[in-house]
């Protein structure tokens, strides 16, 4: 039988089971009456001892692997209570009868010794106090495997933080560890993942997580933590805007958050922040990893791309699959990811992922079973706008190329360098009337954002709208986005933010068919004609323009370059529409405001913020543009 042919008998009868699987439905009571619980503390080789739920298969005729997440979320229900997760996005491994471990990590919870966010790896360990998450990984590990009935083969998985400690998990060494899947992995959290882009604090994300929840401190083990009041009532627009500085911010955070000092205390990308980059040690990984992650995922976009690129260029023999969905943050396991606010899909794609791609994963590489993955075409991409799966073996594509579009005078854009003389745009930057990045009002930040109409900015004096003439053909887009602009400003500093756009054809609408099918037959609200989707947006804290570590202001009116990288985008711009480019200063609130001047913001007063007159040159001295692969 050739390979070929082996491979789709394999596809065949990983289809027939999966059929019969999804015929056996995993509920609550099921799980209750397959499995078992205990809870332990493993203790660590400094003595620490981690809180860890061990859910183990009460038919154990035959050996099942080891599906384990490490979270900083608590590993709940304490005492007799199952986790939901067994029956939720762990289902198909209970169905498997797979062991099922769930462990605090380090000072968090029920587990002890002290917590430390993203804790640095440390490459060279000396001594049993050379302690972090690959170290406690390894050693929860060991002892799963001298204190647990499995086969012996451990997978690690975990979403967000948890797929930061999925990440160190690839990293520990252990040889039982054959498989780890990091989904939307917390990676760099000064350059592009939830609390900074580009240094620009994320400034929503900030204040609900760090401050109000995640960051308040644990002195002993607990079980239970008090929920806090919310800092305020009313709209995120509002709030922020009259709190306006970080000094009045902090106020209200108090001095009992140990992380917001460090935000603090740390604004530009020093060690302290580049000791917790992921990618810094991701070297000869040993497991097969499965990274996945949100096309349009608002929090760790930036770290699922960063760590496919680490494993590519420093771990190129690491059996890699990558999947990037048409999803938000977490989406492919909570949501059945057919839409995102007023954009729809056109499939169900969370199942594709969970049934196709996950669980083939683990099962193959744990349990030996179903399907052997196809390293040639290991990468799985959904094209959105042209709403379907492709595969690749390689990113940015190998039958793509680049291309630039260039800003132009009369807000056009097209691929042809501009020939004026003399040539800008210009708008005033207002700290104390930033642009909203929604023209919704809302109490936190919402997920939706990352596909939302854009037709409200371009009607702000402060945002410079470029578009294409209407395409002629499909123009599918990918790989990662480079901003090329020419600015001057009046100030000594300034932020730039760069928007991505697929506006829609004015007499464009849904089918009947989508509405009845992902709308439940309820008429859509929305009028789609001329629609601005957001595809991609991303913000540069000028001062970084040359140095991330060593931050420099600006000259009043002298032409300078801010060049910066936008996360990859995989997207078809469908013939009829046209492509179109945002520029504005001010995102607000989910970014922090820049005085627009080259002083320390963490300790601005309310005075410093100041206009500034930005231009935005088109002229052939100066192109401004945006470079990014175009499919062929």
């Amino acid at each position: 039988m050739t390979l070929t042919l082996r491979r789709l008998a394999l596809c065949v009868v990983c289809t027939l089971i999966g059929v019969c699987m999804q015929a056996q439905d995993v509920t609550r009571e099921w799980v209750e009456q397959h499995y078992t619980k205990r809870e332990v503390m493993i203790p660590m080789r400094d003595g620490v001892k981690l809180f860890t739920a061990i859910y183990e298969p009460i038919d154990a005729t035959k050996l099942t692997p080891v599906i384990m997440q490490r979270t900083p979320y608590q590993a709940s229900p304490y005492g007799e209570g199952y986790s939901y997760n067994l029956w939720g996005k762990l289902r198909n491994y209970a169905r498997e009868r797979y062991v099922i471990v769930l462990q605090d990590v380090r000072g968090r919870w029920m587990s002890e010794g002290e917590f430390v966010d993203v804790r640095p790896f440390i490459a060279n360990k000396q001594s049993n106090k050379d302690i972090d998450e690959a170290s406690d990984t390894y050693d929860t590990a060991e002892w799963l495997i001298n204190n647990v009935k499995s086969n012996g083969n451990i997978g690690v998985l975990g979403t967000s933080y948890p797929g930061f400690y999925a990440t160190m998990a690839a990293l520990s060494g252990h040889p039982a560890i054959k498989a780890v899947a990091p989904q939307a992995p917390v990676t760099d959290w000064w350059m592009g993942d939830d609390y900074h882009h580009h240094g620009v604090l994320m400034i929503t994300d900030m204040l609900g997580f760090v401050a109000q929840s995640f960051g308040r401190p644990r002195p002993v083990p607990t079980k239970t933590q008090t929920r806090m009041k919310p800092f305020f009532q009313d709209d995120e627009y509002s709030f922020f805007l009259r709190q306006k500085t970080l000094k009045n911010i902090t106020k209200i955070v108090g001095d009992s958050i140990a992380f917001w000092k460090d935000l603090m205390a740390h604004p530009d990308y020093d060690e302290f922040w580049q000791a917790r980059d992921a990618r810094r040690n991701i070297k000869d990984v040993k497991p097969a990893i499965l990274l996945t992650g949100g096309l349009f995922d608002a929090e760790d976009c930036y770290g699922t791309w960063g760590v496919y690129k680490a494993l590519k260029q420093q771990s190129p023999q690491t059996q890699t699959q990558f999947i990037m969905g048409p999803w938000f943050h977490g989406a492919w396991e909570r949501d059945r990811g057919n839409h995102l606010g007023d954009i729809y899909f056109g499939a169900n794609t969370s199942d594709y992922y969970l049934h196709e791609v996950e669980y083939n994963f683990f099962q193959y590489y744990l349990n030996g079973e179903g399907p052997e993955p196809d390293l040639d075409n290991h990468i799985y991409m959904f094209i959105t706008g042209a709403n379907e799966w492709k595969k690749f073996n390689q990113w940015p594509p190998k039958n793509s190329e680049p291309v630039s579009f260039y800003l132009q005078a009369d807000g056009k854009l097209t691929n042809q360098m501009p020939q004026a003389g003399k040539s800008f745009s210009t708008y005033t930057s207002d700290p104390n009337h930033p642009v909203p990045y929604t023209d919704e009002i809302n109490k936190g930040k919402t997920r939706e954002y990352m596909t939302h109409d854009q037709r409200f900015a371009e009607r702000r004096p402060d945002v410079l709208t470029f578009r294409s003439e209407v395409l002629t053909e499909d123009v599918t887009l990918t790989g990662e986005i480079l901003a090329d602009l020419q600015v001057a400003i009046s100030t000594t500093d300034a932020d730039f933010v760069v928007k991505v756009i697929d506006e829609f054809p004015e007499d464009f609408k849904y089918s009947q068919e989508i509405i009845d099918k992902y709308n439940d037959g309820k008429p859509l609200t929305t009028i789609m004609g001329s629609y601005q989707m957001l595809v991609r947006g991303e913000v540069m804290r000028g001062r970084y323009r040359n140095s991330f570590e060593h931050p420099e202001g600006f000259k009043p009116g002298k032409v300078t370059q801010v060049k910066f990288a936008l996360p990859d985008i995989a997207h078809c711009f469908q013939k009829g529409h046209r492509i179109v480019i945002q520029v504005q200063s001010t995102w607000f609130p989910l970014n922090d405001l820049n005085p627009q001047q080259f002083i320390d913001i963490t300790q601005a007063d309310e005075k410093d913020f100041i206009k500034s007159d930005i231009k935005i040159y088109h002229e052939k001295a100066h192109p401004s543009k945006i470079t990014v692969n175009r499919l062929k």
